[in-house]
């Protein structure tokens, strides 16, 4: 009888215990689920730096396109050049020519070669421009008829002229300008004008001179009907591209 009365206050004890236990865990999970953690303010930081950066930016493109527009470019060619020389041959005389820039700023010669340059660079030192614009080549295909390596020598030697005799001038270098196909059937040298500014950008790397690369900028509407020379038309395009370069 005793040992039927402890087993029944065993099992109560146990009932008990175990009914404390299931209490205890009852708080517990009803303060973890009700217990809720307010985001509420993070979130709002977050939102107001992802405003405030976008906001950022929007301002800054508008304020670069309120300065692109009050700062529009009025100036003409010949004002954007006004310290500045393009030294050339034929091609380069349409400047003067057409009356796209001041005589001021060309020095060219009909049918020159590179190493027939005395004379000019002369001229360009009296001058004495902030920018010289290089715009060689044309003749000197046809007269090294493919040696580009005496094309570059000459070359060198005309860019270590001019910076021992201006050494605060800037210099920049025109690529060649291709040619219109009649033109390579009559001069097969023409061929390798792909070549001769290849070598030509190499040169400029070496002496650390910035090469202006044209081979894109004209099209067949601007040649003239000799395949070489360029309309009118085309030399305000072709001084714009040298003072985006430059930055005039």
């Amino acid at each position: 009888m005793k040992k039927h009365r402890r087993r029944g206050v065993y099992i109560c004890i146990i009932i008990i215990a175990l009914l404390i236990v299931i209490f205890i865990l009852a708080e517990v999970i009803t303060h973890v689920t009700s217990t809720k953690v307010d985001t509420t303010e993070g979130m709002e930081i977050i939102k107001k730096a992802e405003s405030a950066d976008i906001k950022t930016i929007e301002t800054k493109i508008q304020q670069l396109e309120a300065k692109q527009n009050t700062q529009e470019d009025t100036r003409s060619p010949k004002e954007i050049f006004s310290s500045a020389v393009v030294m050339g041959d034929s091609i380069t005389e349409g400047f003067t020519e057409y009356d796209v820039l001041n005589a001021s700023s060309v020095v060219s010669k009909i049918g020159v070669e590179l190493d027939e340059l005395d004379e000019q660079i002369e001229q360009v030192v009296k001058l004495n421009p902030q920018v010289i614009f290089l715009a060689y080549g044309m003749n000197d295909i046809i007269a090294t008829q493919g040696d580009t390596e005496e094309f570059i020598e000459q070359y060198s030697v005309l860019l270590d002229k001019l910076e021992e005799e201006l050494p605060d001038t800037k210099i920049f270098v025109n690529s060649i300008f291709p040619v219109q196909e009649q033109e390579i059937e009559k001069e097969p040298a023409f061929k390798n004008l792909e070549e001769y500014n290849q070598d030509l950008s190499k040169l400029c790397d070496e002496q650390q001179i910035a090469y202006i690369d044209n081979t894109q900028l004209v099209s067949s509407q601007y040649y003239e009907e000799d395949g070489v020379h360029f309309k009118p038309e085309f030399y305000p395009i072709w001084a714009d591209r040298m003072a985006e370069v430059a930055s005039l």
